[in-house]
């Protein structure tokens, strides 16, 4: 009996040590990359929207730690509602004191068979500058979108 009580302790302190170690893991992933394509303009003008029906919001962050990274320059581009794109949807902002930014612009549209997307470039000193998409689902309102950088 004593000895089945000591393998019960061990068996729960290593799967208590392993599922910290999973926890420590997980926080903070860097976003993935994805395809910049071939319509991003450098200097997006400072803008708080590009449109009306979708509200994206959330903070960037330091992979790994989560420290907040106030000051960082996110971009967006994505393609008016006839799928082309142009200079009404592109905009920029730098993150606030808490890292986050927010921002409206029209749902984008489906076009040559690409899903409904917006391009983002995420550039903050110290940290490698992130081009990624997101891709709203039809009828979606709001996202929120945490976007997690890697330190240089």
């Amino acid at each position: 009996m004593n000895s089945v009580l000591t393998i019960s302790v061990a068996v729960a302190f290593f799967l208590s040590l392993s599922q910290l170690s999973i926890a420590a893991e997980i926080p903070c992933p860097p976003t993935a990359s994805d395809a910049e394509g071939p319509f991003y303009k450098p200097n997006a003008p400072i803008r708080e929207n590009t449109g009306r029906g979708l509200t994206v919001s959330g903070k960037v962050m330091s992979a790994g730690s989560c420290i907040i990274i106030p000051g960082a320059r996110v971009e967006w581009w994505q393609a008016n509602q006839q799928g082309r794109y142009d200079d009404e949807h592109r905009g920029a902002q730098l993150t606030s004191s808490e890292g986050s930014y927010r921002f409206e612009t029209d749902s984008p549209p489906s076009y040559f068979f690409r899903p409904p997307h917006i391009h983002f470039k995420i550039s903050a000193y110290g940290y490698q500058t992130l081009t990624t998409q997101v891709y709203p689902k039809k009828g979606q309102s709001t996202i929120g979108f945490d976007f997690v950088l890697i330190k240089e």
